[in-house]
């Protein structure tokens, strides 16, 4: 799913400008849809239940072919406890930050629909996928709707050796605005990292649509724990990012509940009352350039985002390449010889011997993402 496969001449654009042109597969119909349905009610009830049942849900997830409400139960989600090791009676640190999320989009968006979590290159399929031997696992949700052209959803779990959710909203390119992103991760349940913004496509406000950052400064005053400033050593956050940037680095898990969760429910429903009250620019040259500032915008943050590494540690560089340019940054150029990997600390690339070799320790190896995830942000 190319940038150059999407940007396409003016007289075509002209018929495509809706959504589905941009993410979803060409012909799946309202059949294949209640296909979906059909396949679990007229299940022979004996054997359709427990695995068997969750073996159903998870391919019809990962072929984009059931309803948001079916898709809320692929893999087991919303996972209850952890596959890691936890001392914590909230292992699953952030999944309240997930389960407000989905009910808040079937609540709100119009005509909200699953979008495949696969590649659209090798087939390969993103909605899944764990290291046993590591006691790591990721899943991935993608969807769409009338007024966002693509709503990724990431939860990562590997016990209180680090818990991660990571969202990005991107508006239908008919709306000229900011992307909604959402990044947050635990390490070993003592250093916290959080950064929620409106992610503008142009280093001047004025360019988009409408402005924004006067409804964003009302709800950042508010918590003096989300007020840090981003290192420059990777990002320059006057690129892509907003001067009403959440951001904090904190070890008062306490933070995370008290202020980080009410004021990420603040920035997302601000940001979809904010697409809901611009009107829509269907014209052909205007959807083009807000495709492209949206390409620029996942090439940018492909060839910065250091969760990459921790990608490669756990699953592999090939599947970390995939992963990045096929699913979380999916308009992306990718670059020459796929991701470049930080070294770790004590050298070496962070993917690390294959899972039938020795490991490091988990807390050791959880240490040493933490060490490259917070450098780099």
């Amino acid at each position: 799913m190319k940038a150059q496969h999407l940007i396409v001449s003016a007289p075509i654009l002209v018929g495509i400008a809706s959504v589905g042109a941009f993410v979803a597969p060409s012909g799946r119909s309202a059949f294949q849809r209640r296909s979906s349905t059909n396949l679990i009610n007229d299940a022979d009830s004996e054997h359709y239940n427990g695995i068997t049942q969750q073996m159903k849900l998870d391919e019809l997830f990962k072929n984009g072919i059931m309803s948001v409400e079916e898709s809320e139960k692929a893999h087991g989600m919303p996972w209850r406890d952890t596959v890691g090791s936890t001392d914590k009676e909230n292992p699953l640190l952030y999944m309240p930050f997930w389960e407000w999320q989905m009910e808040f989009m079937k609540e709100t968006l119009t005509n909200l629909r699953v979008v495949p979590a696969k590649s659209s290159t090798s087939n390969l399929d993103f909605s899944f996928n764990d290291n046993k031997e590591k006691k790591a696992r990721i899943v991935n949700h993608c969807y769409a709707s009338d007024e966002y052209r693509k709503i990724r959803m990431s939860y990562y779990d590997a016990g209180d050796n680090t818990q991660v959710f990571n969202s990005v909203w991107y508006p239908d390119p008919k709306y000229n605005l900011p992307v909604l992103g959402i990044d947050l991760l635990a390490f070993n349940r003592k250093k916290y990292l959080a950064i929620v913004d409106f992610q503008p496509l142009y280093d001047d406000e004025a360019e988009h649509a409408t402005t924004f950052e006067h409804l964003l400064r009302p709800i950042k005053d508010e918590y003096d724990s989300l007020k840090g400033r981003m290192s420059a050593k990777f990002y320059d956050e006057t690129k892509f990012f907003s001067q009403q940037m959440l951001f904090a680095r904190f070890e008062d898990e306490g933070v995370v509940m008290e202020d980080l969760f009410p004021a990420f429910q603040r920035y997302v429903k601000t940001h979809v009352d904010l697409v809901s009250s611009t009107e829509a620019d269907t014209q052909p040259s205007s959807v083009e350039r807000v495709m492209t500032r949206q390409q620029e915008y996942d090439t940018y943050s492909a060839e910065r985002d250091p969760a990459t590494g921790l990608f490669a540690a756990m699953f592999g560089k090939a599947w970390a390449d995939e992963f990045v340019y096929d699913f979380l940054f999916s308009l992306s150029e990718r670059a020459e010889g796929g991701l470049k990997i930080p070294p770790m600390m004590g050298g070496g690339a962070p993917g690390g011997p294959p899972p039938s070799q020795p490991q490091k320790a988990p807390k050791q190896e959880a240490r040493q993402i933490q060490k490259v995830v917070v450098q780099r942000r």
